[in-house]
């Protein structure tokens, strides 16, 4: 059953499943990802999941299309006070086609640029939740290939973290932006971040968007506290690790049109064990009557530190699959099987 959870410490009810987006524009047409909406709306999620970088994989023939499409998507059916919408700003990085030529810093004229774009895009005077899609340091996104965290060399002319929330500060103050959240972030960026707010250096972050599935649950070692001690809950991305946990990619099996077969982005989801973590998975659906992909949607969906679980679908059978997935609840005898399989293959996709 589709739940609303708090978002933070704000008035904000929030669906337990968001909606993403970031195919749009790209896999994607304007009218399916208005279909998407429609049906999305319709089903009770009121939670919209976007980022000014998107669609994805990045390119600068489609950077903004998917803030344009829900932007079109809001003119055409109005209604704005009946969805929560969240966008991002892109972090320090070497894409400089993002915004006209910048480099990305999280500094004044950058995010100013960026929620300036944001709003042109969507058609909206405001964001209710403003995300630093990651951060201005210098931070490992990823483990490397042998799952060995390799710290990169600091940034000379790294935004220091008070600086940064006195933008968003700012721009709260002038009602572009509601409320303000992190996504690919560490615990201590979190922890520093709110010690900062908590000094008066600007916007308490209510949010964290990180990855979180059954093959990475890194996000439970020292981000997951953070929900209850200091309501600062996830917005988990990638439940389905990129479509690996649905099965369809196993054996090395490519199907037409799927987003590894057409991009060639899942080398996260190819490392070792991993395949042998997911044939696991699958044995345990396949055990319990259920899709594979509704399953693992469905636990991350019921974890008491998830705020709101983002799905994603390229076609309406894969959105209608993923929505459903409300309707599965994780057992103590599943949840069992599925800790006992973590334990074997603790988190070799990070």
């Amino acid at each position: 059953m589709l739940e609303y959870r708090r978002l933070g410490r704000t008035d904000l009810m929030v669906s337990s499943i968001m909606l993403g987006t970031m195919t749009w524009g790209q896999q994607n047409t304007e009218a399916e990802g208005h279909e998407q909406l429609d049906y999305a709306l319709a089903q009770g999620i009121n939670f919209i999941d976007t980022a000014e970088l998107y669609a994805i994989p990045p390119r600068a023939e489609t950077a903004g299309s998917t803030e344009r499409i829900i932007g079109t998507w809001l003119k055409a059916r109005g209604g704005r006070d009946k969805v929560i919408i969240a966008t991002k700003v892109a972090g320090r990085s070497g894409m400089t086609w993002i915004r006209d030529g910048q480099n990305t810093k999280l500094d004044r004229a950058n995010i100013t640029a960026a929620i300036e774009g944001s709003l042109m895009r969507l058609q909206t005077d405001y964001v209710d939740l403003y995300q630093l899609h990651w951060p201005d340091r210098a931070v490992p996104m990823f483990l490397d290939a042998d799952n060995v965290f390799r710290s990169p060399p600091p940034v000379p002319d790294e935004v220091p973290i008070e600086e940064t929330l006195g933008v968003l500060d700012d721009l709260v103050k002038a009602g572009k932006i509601r409320h303000v959240g992190l996504s690919n972030e560490t615990a201590w960026g979190t922890a520093r971040f709110l010690q900062a707010s908590e000094l008066g250096r600007g916007p308490r972050m209510m949010s964290v968007q990180n990855a979180y599935n059954l093959v990475n649950r890194q996000y439970e070692t020292a981000l997951a506290e953070f929900a209850g001690r200091e309501q600062v809950g996830l917005l988990a991305y990638s439940p389905l690790a990129q479509g690996y946990l649905t099965g369809k990619y196993q054996g090395g099996a490519r199907p037409p049109g799927a987003r590894t077969t057409l991009f060639d982005r899942g080398q996260r989801y190819e490392r070792p064990r991993v395949a042998e973590a997911i044939d696991e998975y699958l044995r345990i659906a396949k055990d319990f009557g259920l899709d594979p992909a509704q399953m693992a949607l469905a636990f991350v969906t019921s974890r008491s530190f998830v705020t709101s679980n983002i799905i994603g679908a390229t076609t309406m059978v894969q959105l209608r699959t993923d929505i459903g997935s409300l309707d599965v609840t994780i057992t103590p005898e599943i949840e069992k099987r599925i800790d006992a399989v973590h334990r074997a293959y603790t988190n070799p996709a990070p």
